[in-house]
């Protein structure tokens, strides 16, 4: 997995163990064959163990012996705590680094990717997968814990009214054949916009969704040769792909929910929406205004709005919610003060259920900031309206080219 990924029991395991070798009944018993009966705990024991382990303990604890590796695969980590992958600035380099905001003094280093890798750039992640896209403009995703790769279809091979030519290594023509053929575009490059896609880890099933250019939207499954297009749907502004739905949000401020746990997906809801413009006290001094919004699906299928906001004195950040849509009704448009039991996780665009267990903080927006020598991870706290910097690592300790958060599985 890594190179320098430590190989011993995880501190909370040895404190267990010191307690069962004082146990003045079983000293003798346990001195000799302390490392058996380890491996023979129970099931339900092992589970209790295992689900209270940040990520990188849990992956330790995995390779202790056979019997802990099966009681691995029916819990979970505890926590939910975004690692931090740094790209070479070398781009003949073939290993990447990662840092993990729970071993701040590690940074680990990634086994060969290859330099394809390292070359490619991240366009969307999910849990330990990156959908890549390399300099020839090729598709893959890759697991970089296990180095599983899956190549996806060329961007060209398209099954739908829009037709994509590669007229050379990095040019594209892009024809409308509707109606008759269209010229539409000409020129280098590929425009994948606001990727999203999901995968099971265990089935390896997955979809892969993109926005091509303004002109179509496009998705494949696991076992598909070409690129599937959806008639009907372009001009993409974002998406978020949440529980088999695909949340599509237009340019022309129209929502369209799209079913994709069919073999083929259909719409189950299209409607007109006012992404509001929101007026602020530009008397006040502190005003800077909004440098970001983003949608994001909750657990029960609301739709927030997101603000981000930048004071212009403090240079901290504010961050306003508004309830935008729910399931049943047309439009919703509400200023929100609590998620209750819910956090948002911004750079996700989802809300996820927040409990002791987990290590997430309820009623709180979790987001990532991009310096120019820092990438700083924040929480902002509805109820107290504070902001504060949970995590920060400094690029400039290292020659990094790019950085990505993720959150791993």
């Amino acid at each position: 997995m890594f190179t320098r990924y430590i190989q011993s029991f995880p501190h909370s395991l040895n404190i267990t163990m010191e307690k069962k070798k004082h146990n003045p009944n079983s000293h003798k018993r346990l001195k000799r064959d302390t490392f058996n009966s380890w491996s023979e705990l129970t099931l339900d024991l092992l589970n209790l163990v295992l689900e209270r382990l940040s990520f990188a303990n849990f992956q330790r604890a995995k390779s202790v012996c056979s019997s802990w590796y099966s009681a691995s695969r029916q819990c979970v980590p505890k926590s939910q705590i975004p690692w931090l992958l740094l790209f070479p600035e070398n781009n003949n380099e073939n290993s990447c680094t990662l840092f993990n905001p729970e071993e701040k003094e590690k940074l680990y280093k990634t086994q060969d990717f290859g330099v394809e890798f390292t070359k490619s750039g991240c366009i969307a992640t999910y849990g330990s997968w990156f959908l890549m896209q390399d300099p020839q403009y090729n598709l893959y995703i890759m697991n970089i814990f296990t180095r599983e790769r899956i190549d996806l279809p060329s961007v060209e091979s398209q099954l739908g009214m829009v037709k994509v030519e590669r007229t050379m290594q990095n040019w594209f023509r892009i024809l409308n054949y509707h109606n008759g053929s269209r010229f539409l575009f000409s020129g280098m490059g590929m425009d994948v916009r606001s990727p999203v896609f999901w995968i099971d880890d265990k089935t390896k099933d997955y979809v892969v969704i993109w926005g091509l250019g303004s002109w179509s939207l496009v998705y494949s499954k696991k076992g598909d040769k070409l690129w599937n297009q959806i008639p009907d749907i372009s001009d993409c502004l974002c998406m978020i792909y949440k529980d088999h739905k695909l949340y599509f949000f237009s340019c022309e401020n129209i929502l369209t929910i799209i079913d994709f746990s069919r073999e083929v997906p259909q719409q189950t809801f299209v409607s007109g929406m006012l992404l509001l413009l929101h007026v602020f006290d530009i008397a006040t001094p502190d005003y800077s205004g909004v440098v970001e919004s983003k949608f994001v699906v909750t657990v029960t299928g609301d739709i927030l709005k997101v603000e981000k906001i930048r004071s212009a004195r403090s240079k901290t950040y504010n961050l306003r919610v508004f309830k935008v849509y729910s399931p049943g009704f047309l439009e919703k448009h509400e200023l929100i003060n609590s998620l209750g039991d819910e956090s948002v996780l911004f750079d996700q665009g989802i809300t996820v259920l927040a409990n002791d267990t987990n290590g997430v903080i309820r009623n709180s927006i979790y987001f990532s900031d991009y310096g120019k020598n820092t990438n700083d991870i924040f929480l902002f706290n509805l109820k107290t309206q504070k902001t504060k910097l949970l995590h920060t690592f400094d690029c400039s300790l290292g020659q990094f080219s790019r950085a990505q958060w993720f959150l791993p599985t």
